[in-house]
């Protein structure tokens, strides 16, 4: 290790020593340079955290590439110079815009500093007083027409995370040119005014309002709007109870209010994880998406309080997890999101036809991502109504919906496999409040009116619209030059040669019939052989469509090392022998995954669960 660090490091290591008022990050820093650590300063301060999926994301500590007080104060700087850019009539200011923070640590003070910043440039903001889930701010800029909002959080990632969610003044997360053009403000502004640091100009300040109450009287009479009168009583009349857990988050007071507001017996919560904890002490990953590892307390809950259905949200509550048990073998069934994005699907065609009998589903929309189940599409095909497919992430199909209901038309329902569902636009993003409270009142309908339970429902829909099994998983690559080297070998599979995907797989067993790489524009699928949904270079994903109707789709992830890959087998009503098409399905994931991914050659670690 060299005794100094070169002109580069250097310079940064005086800039954040210079502009670091937090007493414990910048003695990090301090100390990194007293052990002469140049490799952890190199890593730490010569990158940025940069916008990724509508916002920050990464572990807090001390340094340029990490979430603390300065990167905060930089990011609000840029922001708040964006807007100004966006909206230079300081009448629009009066707008505001929304902060929303989780139960992490150090979530409360991100927001409050970034409050500090709008607040002196003379922009209006809406502080949420108390912590509330990620789709009340969404919401909240809808409903007052604010400029803008942001929520402190890093969703389900480990405690050592936190993250900065960005939405525009149309309602769903930023999406290009906003988080390119954010960037580039962020980058130009990042001298850390005084003022920036002082948060005791928010005490009294006639700028800052606190939007709680109204927002959460508001948000559950929105959602009584949006199920019929007779679902509500059904709801009444019902002895259906459910297990919840919050995962250590924010979502307890929401969901008992939610289950309140559409006459609901209330939740049995899981003691241990109802109240928010930034320790997250009885999960090693706060992620209901993790399956039954995540659910072992309310499992053992329902178990002792003889309850067959769960519900999950994660820490910010806006996914959820169902879990539902079998009584007569006792076994417990974790839905997948695609299974639930089915169950949704249906429950959202008959909350609707319901509310409007005279709903024109020719001018209905469902949307879901490209990773997620093509259910959707096979029910629009009997039922009438349209589907499309979005980009990876709610900030693509809330844009969307926008479109289409701008066009005239009505969104019923959007979802992405990652348990993100969006049951009303009152939120253009997804919302695990909500879609708690519209799976409770479709299992009670079920019970009441079918006598069917979710699993059993599940199973006509695929009796109806055709069998949809679905396998996701994902292997960790911590070295990104061998993700750029995976990914290249598909690009030129034939011995190298450039464009060149793979025909087929197996010994020629099963065959390919179109590939769709969103990372430099092939689909050839469409006569021109250019892909229609957007592409961008800085991440990769590559669909597969085999001619036995097998769907799979390799990406990496936005906020993780991680190479996901997204499998369904989509069969034909007609199609009956579900064992063997599961059997199938199987065999040739594993296929895929050996001769395109390469896991043992390439150093890849397994999911654990």
């Amino acid at each position: 290790m060299t005794s100094n660090p070169d002109e580069s490091l250097q310079k940064q290591i005086d800039l954040w020593l210079k502009w670091d008022k937090n007493e414990k990050t910048h003695s990090e820093i301090q100390s990194l340079v007293d052990a002469k650590n140049w490799t952890e300063l190199n890593r730490r301060l010569n990158n940025r955290l940069t916008f990724g999926t509508a916002g920050l994301r990464g572990p807090m500590r001390a340094g340029f590439n990490s979430m603390n007080d300065l990167v905060i104060i930089q990011t609000a700087q840029g922001l708040c110079e964006y807007i100004k850019n966006e909206f230079p009539n300081s009448e629009d200011h009066k707008k505001g815009v929304v902060f929303g923070y989780d139960g992490r640590y150090n979530s409360k003070r991100f927001a409050e500093l970034s409050a500090c910043v709008l607040i002196n440039q003379g922009i209006k903001v809406y502080l949420f007083s108390k912590m509330v889930p990620t789709p009340f701010v969404p919401f909240t800029v809808l409903q007052l027409k604010c400029l803008a909002g942001v929520v402190v959080t890093a969703s389900h990632n480990p405690k050592e995370d936190n993250g900065y969610k960005v939405f525009w003044g149309n309602g769903p997360q930023i999406i290009p040119p906003h988080d390119k053009g954010i960037q580039k403000c962020i980058e130009a502004n990042l001298t850390p005014l005084e003022s920036s640091w002082d948060t005791s100009i928010l005490e009294g300040n006639p700028l800052l309002v606190d939007p709680f109450d109204n927002m959460f009287h508001l948000y559950y009479e929105t959602m009584l709007e949006n199920i019929p009168p007779q679902f509500l009583k059904l709801n009444q009349e019902s002895d259906v109870r459910f297990v919840y857990t919050a995962m250590h988050g924010v979502g307890y007071p929401f969901i008992e209010r939610g289950f309140e507001a559409v006459k609901l017996k209330p939740v049995l919560a899981v003691a241990e994880q109802r109240d928010p904890d930034p320790e997250f002490p009885t999960v090693k990953f706060p992620n209901p998406e993790e399956g039954k590892s995540s659910l072992e307390l309310s499992i053992k809950k329902a178990d002792s309080e003889g309850v067959t259905i769960i519900l999950a949200n994660d820490p910010d509550a806006d996914r959820l997890a169902c879990s539902e048990k079998n009584p007569s073998t006792g076994a417990w069934k974790v839905f997948n999101g695609n299974e639930m994005g089915a169950l949704f699907g249906w429950w959202a065609m008959k909350n609707f036809q319901t509310l409007d009998p005279n709903l024109d589903l020719s001018k209905c929309y469902t949307l879901a991502s490209t990773v997620s189940s093509k259910i959707l599409r096979s029910m629009g095909a009997i039922e009438g109504f349209k589907f499309e497919e979005t980009l990876t992430g709610f900030k693509w199909m809330g844009n969307r919906s926008i479109e289409l209901m701008e066009a005239g038309n009505k969104v019923l329902f959007a979802f992405e496999e990652a348990i993100g569902f969006m049951v009303s636009t009152a939120v253009l993003d997804k919302d695990g409040v909500s879609a708690a409270a519209h799976l409770a009142t479709m299992a009670c309908y079920l019970k009441a009116t079918e006598k069917i339970s979710l699993t059993e429902k599940l199973k006509k829909i695929y009796e109806q619209y055709g069998f949809h099994s679905t396998k996701c998983s994902y292997l960790f690559c911590y070295d990104p030059p061998t993700i750029k080297k995976i990914f290249a070998r598909i690009r030129s599979f034939d011995n190298g040669k450039p464009a060149t995907y793979p025909e087929s797989i197996l010994d020629g067993e099963f065959k390919i019939k179109h590939v769709r790489d969103l990372t430099n524009g092939v689909d050839t699928s469409q006569s021109d052989g250019k892909a229609k949904l957007p592409v961008s270079s800085s991440s990769e994903m590559i669909t597969f469509t085999f001619e036995n109707g097998l769907v799979v789709t390799l990406r990496t992830s936005g906020t993780e090392p991680k190479i996901k890959y997204y499998a369904e087998m989509c069969a034909k009503p007609e199609e009956k022998d579900w064992e063997e098409l599961g059997r199938r399905m199987d065999r040739m994931v594993e296929a895929i995954v050996e001769q395109f991914l390469q896991p043992k050659l390439n150093n890849l670690t397994p999911k654990t669960d």
